[in-house]
């Protein structure tokens, strides 16, 4: 009979070190080619675009808000995960242009390796019980308070980003910006199963 494992905590670093710096460096090409994904790193890219402010700094303040709400509807280890991923992302976003150089990057390879990128960092840190905050907290929250389906709510929010971006970025580069986030939901959707990967962390 088939027992479920529990991750260890030297397991959990690992993987909030990985989930974290693979999603900063897709969201790297992504700032580089200027394109969008959804959520509050979307937020924080289309402030950044707008205004020239870093991203690393304006991610961090962007999700403080939603860590009350993890706190109190999902846990203290899922949000002290979070925090610590959403902390090591900024941090690493911040400090990247001095690690790397990047030279012209291709909006859609931007889109297809960035998206993977992302895809894969918050496939690491779903499979050890963390996120990047944002959205899917609020949407979780919204569904226990108002009855709100948290995936329509999810995709309403992300929708809004999306239209955003017109404002502040060419048609093509929102197009482009489709095909990432098309590219990150495939990921997650192919990956991320019920009985698919079954490690429970240690309290």
């Amino acid at each position: 009979m088939e027992t479920t494992q529990r991750h260890r905590p030297y397991e959990d670093g690992l993987a909030i070190i990985l989930g974290s710096s693979c999603a900063a460096l897709g969201l790297a090409l992504y700032h580089h080619a200027e394109i969008l994904i959804g959520s509050t790193a979307g937020m924080a890219l289309l402030i950044t675009y707008a205004t020239g402010a870093s991203f690393g700094p304006v991610f961090f303040v962007i999700n403080l808000p939603f860590y009350w709400l993890a706190w109190r509807r999902i846990g203290h280890q899922f949000t002290l995960k979070t925090f610590l991923a959403v902390s090591l992302l900024s941090w690493i976003s911040w400090m990247l242009p001095a690690w790397l150089d990047i030279g012209e990057v291709e909006p859609l390879f931007a889109a297809l390796l960035g998206g993977s990128l992302i895809g894969l960092g918050v496939l690491f840190l779903f499979r050890h019980r963390g996120s990047l905050g944002g959205f899917n907290i609020l949407a979780v929250y919204l569904q226990d308070r108002y009855g709100w389906p948290a995936g329509k709510v999810q995709l309403a929010l992300d929708g809004l980003i999306m239209l955003s971006a017109f404002a502040v970025l060419p048609v093509a580069n929102v197009i482009y910006s489709i095909i990432g986030a098309v590219v990150l939901g495939v990921i997650l959707t192919i990956n991320h199963r019920p009985g698919l990967y079954t490690g429970v962390s240690q309290s």
